[in-house]
């Protein structure tokens, strides 16, 4: 089919494809970055390791080369555990694909988007972590390869508050 084909217009939602990986120790600790203070979005908060799918890329390669930009780690293992579609407006959103995956070399490589830690999944509710994380971290950690994907879509409400839905 051409490109032509694909009815694509201008007044479709559109989405901004990206992605975020979670790595897991022996020691059930969840390696995450903390934001730069000098990050436009999600400074001082940390979050799983991610970004931006670029022209080309599937999800894989993108959540793999995300993951050795900002930690210096390649050459792994990692799996498709989950999608969330985020509703920012009428118009556009962002669709991000999660990945997990095991990890226990000590070796990290900071990155300018921030500091690596291995935070224990016992206290993430003690730290600064990005507004989400507290909700699909759970899920995340229960979640082996062939289970079901975790599907979820969140959504803004009319106070501009985050609120977070999952399939059951």
């Amino acid at each position: 089919m051409p490109a032509s084909d694909q009815g694509i217009n201008k007044s479709d939602y559109v989405v901004v494809p990206r992605t975020l990986i979670f790595l897991f120790n022996a020691e059930n600790d969840v390696l995450l970055l903390y934001g730069s203070p000098t990050k436009r979005l999600w400074a001082g908060l940390y979050n799983g390791i991610g970004g931006h799918i670029e022209a080309g890329e599937d999800i894989v390669s993108a959540a793999k080369r995300e993951l050795e930009e900002e930690t210096g780690i390649n050459e792994i293992e990692i799996y498709l555990c989950g999608q969330v579609m985020v509703d920012v407006n009428n118009d556009a959103g962002v669709a991000i694909f999660i990945f997990k995956g095991y990890y226990d070399r000590i070796q990290l490589i900071p990155s300018p988007e921030g500091g690596l830690a291995w935070i224990p999944v016992s206290e993430l509710r003690d730290v600064p972590v990005v507004e989400d994380l507290k909700v699909i971290l759970p899920r995340i950690v229960s979640h082996r390869p062939g289970d079901p994907l975790l599907i979820g879509i969140y959504s803004y409400n009319t106070n501009g508050n985050l609120e977070i839905s999952f399939l059951p």
